[in-house]
């Protein structure tokens, strides 16, 4: 309600339609690069998916280096392995795809020991066997695709009303392609970070992915809802009219919503733990790329779409 009053009061009539290619120029650029980099680098996979073996110890005293850890341990062949800092002194390390046994585990333990005093702590082992990381890895995409079936019969139950002079299920496949648009393009940044930087795709990266589709289909419903009561309400009002007054009279109102949430997610990702960082980093990038979406992609896209079919139509 306030984002729609301060747009009436600003007077703001902003011709969205009028620079559609330019929008969907950069954001085709932005899935070409990201499905490049899918291809060429891949996800890093976290132990969750791949199976193997978490360990945490906190040394007494001063934490060692990550390349002094690394040549210490290079005598095991433990094979993969990352190491993590946690608060003041404390590491945990991540073999993956392999469960070590509790003697080799013992004997990753007494090889840190010998550079500095540490403490193993009573719950810090786990071993995650590979069977668990595929079956965890079927349930994602079984749970991602159920959730775009979903959403697509929602849009197209809830705009049911509106069949001129876009149909209702178009409504729904337009969403989804904007879904996938605001989730491959962090995970093409994702596959960047986790080439270079170790960034791996975990549970709660997943629980952020599956969020952003939530998060992504409330901005675009809400434009969407404006565009059926302009075209219920006046039937005169043409399609391409309905979509720029309904982009204006949101525009504001999105804009604050994905603000105040980037606000408490940008404070998260600066004073929460490595763990929840990349929970917050792609929660982040879905938003500004969902908000993206939302505003310049998926009613411009309608409109594109009735043009092409009334071109298609005339000849």
């Amino acid at each position: 309600m306030f984002g729609y009053l301060e747009v009436d009061i600003l007077g703001m009539n902003i011709p969205f339609l009028k620079y559609r290619k330019i929008y969907f120029a950069i954001s085709g650029i932005l899935v070409l690069a990201s499905v490049i980099f899918l291809i060429l680098f891949g996800l890093n996979l976290g132990v969750d998916f791949v199976g193997g073996s978490l360990l945490e110890v906190e040394f007494k005293d001063k934490r060692p280096e990550i390349s002094e850890i690394q040549e210490k341990l290079s005598p095991l062949n433990l094979g993969k392995l990352s190491i993590q800092f946690t608060n003041e002194k404390g590491i945990i390390l991540t073999i993956k795809g392999k469960n070590i046994s509790e003697s080799l585990k013992e004997e990753v333990v007494l090889k840190l020991a010998e550079i500095n005093q540490l403490e193993e702590k009573s719950d810090g082992f786990e071993a995650i066997s590979s069977v668990i990381g595929q079956e965890l890895k079927s349930k994602t995409k079984i749970i991602i695709i159920l959730c775009l079936v979903i959403i697509v019969f929602y849009i197209a139950f809830a705009f049911r009303q509106v069949s001129r002079p876009i149909a209702s299920w178009q409504y729904g496949l337009s969403s989804i392609f904007v879904l996938c648009h605001d989730v491959l393009i962090p995970l093409g940044i994702f596959s960047v970070l986790g080439k270079f930087y170790g960034a791996e795709i975990n549970i709660p990266v997943i629980c952020a992915l599956l969020a952003i589709f939530g998060y992504s289909i409330n901005n675009t419903v809400v434009v969407f809802d404006r565009v059926r009561e302009h075209l219920l309400k006046k039937r005169d009002l043409t399609y391409e009219l309905a979509v720029d007054r309904a982009l204006n009279e949101t525009l504001i109102r999105c804009l604050n919503t994905s603000l105040t949430t980037l606000f408490v997610l940008f404070s998260m990702l600066f004073l929460v733990g490595k763990d929840l960082k990349y929970f917050s980093l792609i929660l982040i990038l879905g938003i500004v790329f969902g908000t993206w979406s939302s505003l310049f992609l998926v009613t411009p896209m309608l409109v594109s779409w009735l043009k092409w079919k009334e071109r298609k139509l005339s000849n």
